[in-house]
């Protein structure tokens, strides 16, 4: 089978090791692309650089997102399933692999593919990597050069046959997924499933908050993702309350009320929040608040009242105690 064929792209060779099944796949924007890989130099070595089965996991990339090495959906997109093939690749194809390898270490090892990345446009951050952390991938930037890549094929799925991460969909996926993440959400919350719950309803903010960063802040666009917003962070919030997570919803109601600085929601969770962690002054403020801008809720934040009262004498109790105990002489 060892037949090398030149494909319709300029620099680039393709050799087929073992042949697949059916036939060629179509390929469309959002298809998922699942795949073993090994990239080797053109020496006399063939010196591995990379294999994705020393990971023991095969890599996945989705058609039309801009990856970052546009050749290897060219390259995937002239197999079946199943076929391992071997591609020689000129350099005009291969001056981001070190950079697309560098991130794919870094997941591997359990790190932030995009830890000391500054927010500058795609060739300004070229610049800003001095080195990539890896020997070789630092002479790979240096000198482009050929590479080889050798490609199993595993499967391709249809945008519709897999659920796809939030950064793979379109802006209509993402305003069609945010109102059943939010039903699922709810539903999660009557079965007391909190921690499940509090997930969905970040993933609906994920998907707004993405789209959010397209609009122009405080116009129309913006504030009509916002109205959206809103209501999943204090679902979100309730969450992490019922889970004891304080801390997380005093930073998210803080957030939420620099912009929205009359919502008696986001009061009254900052408040109980407070409460918990024994901020009684900070407390009392957002209680009052909370009636202030929504009477029907003082009946609500008068027993929160009372009942921060009743914890705050007690604990003053078992502190008095615990104070006198440090200061007694020792019993003769």
């Amino acid at each position: 089978m060892e037949e090398t064929y030149l494909l319709n792209v300029e620099g680039v060779k393709k050799k087929i090791l073992h042949g697949g099944q059916g036939e060629l796949p179509k390929l469309q924007d959002g298809s998922k692309i699942t795949f073993h890989f090994q990239t080797l130099k053109d020496d006399f070595e063939r010196t591995v650089i990379d294999d994705s089965r020393e990971a023991g996991i095969p890599m996945e990339i989705i058609v039309g997102k801009m990856f970052k090495l546009e050749i290897w959906e060219t390259l995937l997109s002239s197999m079946r399933t199943g076929e391992v093939a071997e591609f020689w690749c000129d350099a005009i194809h291969t001056g981001m692999y070190a950079l697309v390898s560098r991130g794919m270490r870094r997941i591997a090892e359990g790190r932030d593919p995009l830890e000391g990345q500054k927010h500058r446009c795609g060739m300004g951050n070229m610049f800003d990597y001095h080195s990539t952390g890896y020997d070789d991938l630092d002479e790979l930037q240096r000198t482009p050069q050929p590479l080889i890549f050798i490609l199993e094929l595993f499967r391709v799925e249809e945008p519709s046959a897999y659920k796809r991460d939030t950064w793979a969909m379109s802006k209509e996926e993402k305003l069609a997924a945010v109102p059943v993440l939010h039903s699922e959400g709810n539903r999660l919350v009557l079965r007391k499933e909190f921690g499940q719950a509090a997930a969905k309803y970040q993933e609906a903010v994920i998907c707004l908050r993405n789209l959010q960063a397209k609009e122009k802040p405080w116009e129309d666009g913006w504030l009509k993702l916002e109205s959206l917003v809103t209501p999943l962070v204090l679902n979100y919030c309730q969450c992490q309350l019922e889970l004891g997570e304080y801390y997380e919803v005093l930073e998210h109601t803080t957030e939420l009320l620099q912009k929205h600085n009359d919502n008696a929601k986001a009061y009254f969770k900052r408040a109980k929040a407070h409460a918990a962690v024994w901020n009684e002054r900070e407390a009392r403020e957002d209680f009052l608040r909370v009636a202030h801008l929504d009477p029907s809720m003082a009946a609500a934040v008068k027993k929160e009242l009372k009942q921060l009262g009743e914890r705050m004498r007690k604990k003053h109790v078992e502190d008095r105690k615990r104070y006198q105990g440090l200061f007694q002489p020792p019993q003769g």
